[in-house]
């Protein structure tokens, strides 16, 4: 009788893992083939971390530091491991399946844990698992290689569901649940999901606070948020060294707060508020929820036998046929919209009518919350009040991303709503009510874009505007128009099929159980074919193709045969938005999300308009020869060490003789007041000869003067990411400039072995004086805030070990103990 009960509870859920795979399995067949999604941003990341994986397979540490691009920075956010956190064996253990399998698996196995938290029975829960997994926007981020993305929004469910149930049922069990998610979402390593999983998370306690004043439930309420004070003490602790250091670097990063003073209101205390806003969702577009290609999907081409297309070759103008999208909305480009489905919309709606406590509060207002953030720059008085008041929501951009608290809302409330349908709580007036208002409401708006799809816009993006003869807008507008009718139509049958299921079942003319199947049959009908139009076979490829398409150029092998120390400027690419060439050699270039501060400065003021006059010139020559005068005319990429530039991958680079090496004595420091001064100082300076030094640096240069004498040398004899070497032979005390970046958090100097201190120079470089002689230089880069942190988080593993297993032995000891409202987990 034991082992029936035992198999009766633990069949659904074998169940679900199945089909849960099952699904994963069919979409991402490719991967069976021995092919592997190929990204932009994956391969951005392995570009990348290229020099930090190579350190570390063959020295068995973590640099913690890369000079792969940018010039240098932490690698905190690139690729780092953190030993302390004892969590990352778990993490490790659920994405054992290969992404991006794991993070679809993950994402309806955590909704399908979230739905038996709230009582939703398990063969509903596998439906309710399936509807959320498929929504679009976790396919089209998988498709642009946002794997830590989607791995956290993965964790984000249970971690909710975690709070929920300590709130409402076993506090202890709910504290533990929270500890292991959250956990596992921060390990996830994407601080601005977590972010958006937080505010969530407060939206409810508000929620939770002002219900348990109603119900005169408050000193339950103050207990239970007590405790859950314990899991996040934990689970931060276990991520201490990750959190730490990231806190660290975001001080030095574009997301903390620049040293410029400038008058523009645009700047806050994090991030641009253009930069913030640049992605930004448009009003209307929100109905792309309900119809997906109601701003025409992506920026993806017409198909060959569209309107446009052929307008464009019937008028001799088939070359510009690339230029044109089916996407029209406001943002600047978009690999997709966020769809959550016909049905789900439907159902959410319906949700709205029948569900009655705070749930459905909660869940409404975090999702018009999520929504009204998302418009961004559409909808700047929000934007203005969370940018400038809400603490961390400034250090993120690309607001659009904060939809993903509707995706998660929207399904939940829509499964709670059949969760009563199917347990017949609601009474048959408010289920037909609800049925009609929400069938009307969301068919209606289906209807309504199917008979006027005009009532969308001007079918025109703003990049379109005002440039097109009447052929083409009229082949535009006549495509877009298809695009909305097509997915109107779609959605209403859909939403139709849906409201039949549900006046079956009522009318008891469908059993509950095949009224469940039905409804997953049509999840899985409706979504799936919609993620296909944006994450398909033709994204995979064969490891040959992606060794193929990284292999080193013309270039790049001509500029490895030297086995010195240096730099390189690609200007074959965008060389500031482009991780390629990091791969091979250590660029003045790059691309990551938060850049250190002053180096972005030093790109916009410095960097970027010699590249521009040097550009100007070399297309105006014939010879690479001609431009050999112009190198001594880019003083900031010079003190950068840039002795190659890539003006042609097939091509040999440019040898610039002018570059000025890993270090050099300057004669004349030049103190400034302030960084504003310091920058434009930079810009007038020969930086062989001078160094400009900000005036907090005085107590360390007595001279004003350091006279080069002959003789007088400085190399670098040793290199690694996180150790450089150098000897020096000077007849007296010199001014030392390092074409290494400035980062004050971590690196440590010493002269023959013996502590010594360093500064800033020429606004980004170190420096520091030296005595004459012959002598050692080394710095090394050992962060406490790393070495600290990952004490940290192995002592909090082992607390929270300790904690769970107590509580499992305890659980066991006393079986007969256990409450009812556990019965269901």
């Amino acid at each position: 009788m034991q082992i029936k009960n035992i198999i009766k509870i633990t069949l659904p859920h074998l169940v679900a893992v199945i089909v849960f795979l099952a699904i994963t399995v069919i979409y991402f067949y490719p991967v069976f083939e021995g092919k592997v999604l190929h990204t932009n941003d994956g391969t951005v990341a392995r570009n990348s971390s290229k020099e930090i994986r190579d350190f570390r397979e063959q020295n068995g540490k973590e640099p913690l530091w890369t000079n792969s691009m940018f010039s240098g920075m932490p690698a905190y956010l690139i690729s780092t491991r953190f030993p302390g956190n004892l969590m990352k064996y778990a993490d490790a253990f659920l994405r054992i399946i290969r992404l991006p399998i794991a993070s679809i698996f993950l994402t309806m196995l955590g909704f399908y844990i979230l739905l038996l938290i709230f009582r939703v029975k398990p063969w509903l829960a596998i439906v309710g698992a399936i509807a959320y997994g498929l929504s679009t926007y976790f396919f089209v981020i998988l498709a642009a290689g946002h794997n830590t993305k989607a791995i956290a929004i993965a964790y984000m469910a249970p971690m909710i569901g975690g709070v929920y149930y300590t709130y409402k049922y076993n506090a202890v069990k709910g504290a533990l649940l929270t500890t292991f998610f959250l956990s596992l979402e921060i390990i996830a390593n994407h601080p601005q999901i977590t972010y958006y999983a937080l505010l969530c998370l407060v939206v409810f306690v508000i929620v939770e606070f002002i219900f348990s004043i109603r119900q005169k439930q408050i000193v339950s309420f103050i207990k239970r948020s007590a405790i859950l004070i314990i899991p996040v003490l934990l689970a931060v602790g276990m991520n201490f060294a990750f959190l730490y250091t990231t806190y660290e670097y975001g001080k030095y990063s574009i997301r903390g707060k620049s040293d410029l003073v400038s008058p523009d209101s645009k700047i806050t205390s994090g991030l641009n508020r253009d930069y913030v806003t640049q992605w930004s969702y448009g009003i209307d577009e929100t109905l792309t929820f309900l119809i997906p290609n109601f701003k025409g999907g992506a920026n993806i081409p017409f198909e060959r036998n569209s309107e446009t297309v052929t307008a464009l070759r019937k008028n001799n103008a088939g070359q510009y046929v690339s230029q044109f999208t089916k996407y029209w909305g406001t943002q600047p480009w978009t690999d997709g919209p966020v769809y959550v489905g016909a049905i789900v919309f439907f159902l959410f709606i319906l949700g709205l009518v029948i569900i009655k406590g705070p749930e459905k509060w909660w869940l409404l207002a975090a999702t018009l919350l999520s929504i009204m953030l998302a418009w961004g720059k559409n909808f700047m008085p929000l934007t203005n009040l969370f940018l400038d008041y809400f603490p961390g929501y400034n250090k993120f951009r690309a607001v659009t991303m904060t939809l993903v608290i509707a995706e998660f809302c929207m399904p939940l409330l829509a499964m709670l709503a059949l969760r009563d349908i199917f347990e017949r709580t609601v009474s048959k007036k408010n289920l037909l009510k609800g049925i009609k208002i929400a069938a009307g409401v969301t068919g209606g708006l289906a209807l309504l874009f199917l008979i006027f799809p005009g009532l969308s816009g001007t079918f025109i993006s703003p990049a379109e505007q005002g440039q097109l003869p009447d052929w083409l807008y009229a082949a535009l507008k006549s495509d877009r128009e298809g695009y909305i009718r097509s997915d109107a139509f779609r959605s209403l049958v859909f939403i139709l099929l849906g409201v039949t299921v549900l006046l079956g079942f009522h009318f008891q003319k469908i059993k509950k159980e095949y009224g469940i199947i039905l409804l997953g049959f049509l999840f899985l009908t409706d979504m799936f074919p919609v993620d296909k139009r944006y994450l398909n076979a033709d994204k995979f490829v064969t490891p040959a193709a992606v060794q193929k398409s990284s292999a080193p150029s013309f270039a790049d092998n001509t500029i490895l045969k030297d086995k010195s120390e240096y730099r390189v400027l690609n200007l074959s690419v965008s060389p500031f938005s482009d991780a390629s060439t990091s791969l091979y050699h250590k660029s003045i270039g790059g691309y990551h999300g938060a850049k250190l501060e002053r180096y972005n400065e030093l790109i916009d003021s410095v960097l970027y308009p010699e590249i521009i006059r040097f550009s100007n010139i070399a297309q105006k020559v014939k010879t690479l020869d001609e431009l050999v005068p112009v190198l001594s005319e880019i003083p900031g990429l010079n003190m950068l060490n840039t002795k190659y530039i890539i003006l042609d991958p097939n091509m040999p680079p440019l040898v610039n003789s002018n570059a000025l090496g890993n270090a050099w004595f300057a004669e004349k420091p030049i103190f400034v007041e302030n960084a504003n001064e310091e920058i434009i100082t930079l810009k007038t300076i020969n930086p062989a000869t001078e160094a400009v030094i900000d005036k907090i640096f005085n107590d360390q240069i007595k001279q004003s003067l350091f006279p080069a004498a002959a003789g007088d040398t400085i190399e670098l004899v040793s290199y690694q990411p996180n150790e450089l070497i150098y000897r020096y032979s000077a007849r007296s005390e010199k001014l030392a400039v390092f074409s290494e970046i400035y980062y004050p958090a971590g690196w440590k100097c010493s002269i023959d072995g013996k502590e010594s201190k360093y500064f800033r120079v020429d606004y980004v470089l170190r420096g520091m004086i030296v005595p004459g002689g012959t002598h050692e230089i080394k710095f090394v880069f050992r962060p406490s805030s790393y070495f600290l942190g990952n004490k940290i988080s192995y002592a909090s593993s082992v607390i929270f070990i300790l904690l769970a297993v107590g509580y499992l032995i305890s659980e066991l000891l006393n079986k007969k103990k256990v409450q009812p409202d556990d019965s269901s987990l």
